[in-house]
């Protein structure tokens, strides 16, 4: 009797001691994917068990069961992190569990660039391939309502820098971190803003700076470009820049600016209506927030382009007709 129960034992021990074998050796034996990568995605909460049928359903080929109980023998199966992930081909069944227990998620970026108008940026957002088009359709205000933003117009409420975040993340992922961005990028030029600046509130700065990064793209003249518009509004005298009247015109605007849109009264003409415009009209960087709230000192009225790049400012208007005839219609060269 004692020897029959020996030799069951020891079979027992034997086949325990195989399997153990034999889920080792499949833990650490390299999956053919049968591509470059898959994608998976963990949800927030799930199980191991859980995780290891999201990756079978996404065609990561593993046998959920036993990657559950590799996981609970390896002491991983309750240290899950959600995120999405990629499983890349010759990866182990092992090493997928380190993966998903160490939160080695897989991430993507976007760049959102100085002067985008609130259009240009949500259709770049929205064409990610890496981002979920869970905005797609959604109207203005209820994407501002989706993350936070108290404004009910979108235009320049979005800092413009380099976003990373994980594949698959919702969209307002990268709406939600612009927009806290620009808040506390605003928050910080206010605070550092010239105690005789003609601006009335942050958001007014906001408003300015998104015309000061659509004027000029060089960085050295973007303190006088705000000394002329800040003097303007000094004297009451019209703003007459060509962005706003461009902006308000929207897409059907062709991009040949006219006498006839000059002369054409909307919100946005600040030929025809003095002040700022109502709301800003593209996404201003850092150096144009910086500038509107803190321009250089000048007695310039007046600036326009010479064609290179660069501006020519006058302080009357007979020195920026003569500017104007210089740069703009050859005219006295």
């Amino acid at each position: 009797m004692k020897s029959f129960f020996l030799k069951s034992l020891f079979v027992i021990v034997l086949m325990l001691g195989l399997a153990a074998g034999g889920i080792a050796w499949y833990a650490h034996r390299p999956l053919g994917i049968g591509a470059a990568e898959v994608d998976f995605t963990i949800a927030r909460g799930a199980t191991m068990r859980e995780a290891a049928g999201a990756m079978a359903a996404a065609g990561v080929p593993v046998e959920p069961r036993l990657l559950y109980w590799i996981a609970r023998i390896g002491g991983r199966a309750d240290r899950i992190v959600a995120g999405s992930y990629v499983a890349p081909e010759g990866i182990t069944p092992w090493g997928l569990i380190l993966k998903i227990a160490n939160g080695d998620v897989t991430r993507a970026d976007i760049l959102l660039v100085e002067g985008w108008n609130f259009r240009q940026m949500r259709a770049a957002i929205e064409a990610h391939p890496y981002l979920l088009k869970d905005t797609v359709g959604m109207e203005d205000a209820a994407l501002l309502a989706a993350i936070g933003a108290v404004e009910s117009h979108p235009e320049g409420l979005f800092f413009p820098d380099t976003y990373v975040f994980d594949r698959h993340s919702s969209a307002l992922v990268v709406f939600r971190e612009a927009n806290r961005a620009m808040q506390r990028r605003l928050d910080e030029a206010w605070n550092m803003r010239d105690p005789a600046t003609p601006l009335k509130s942050p958001y007014e700065a906001l408003i300015l700076a998104s015309i000061i990064e659509k004027e000029t793209g060089q960085a050295q003249e973007r303190g006088l470009v705000a000394s002329v518009f800040a003097n303007r509004l000094r004297i009451g005298m019209r703003l007459q820049t060509d962005p706003t009247v461009i902006y308000g015109f929207g897409a059907s605007f062709d991009g040949r600016l006219r006498r006839r849109h000059l002369e054409t009264d909307h919100a946005y003409n600040t030929y025809v209506r003095a002040g700022l415009p109502p709301t800003p009209i593209a996404m201003p960087g850092w150096h144009a927030l910086e500038a509107a709230v803190r321009p250089a000192e000048s007695d310039f009225l007046y600036f326009v382009a010479r064609g290179d790049g660069t501006s020519a400012f006058s302080r009357n208007l007979a020195d920026h007709n003569r500017a104007v005839n210089k740069f703009q219609r050859g005219v006295g060269q």
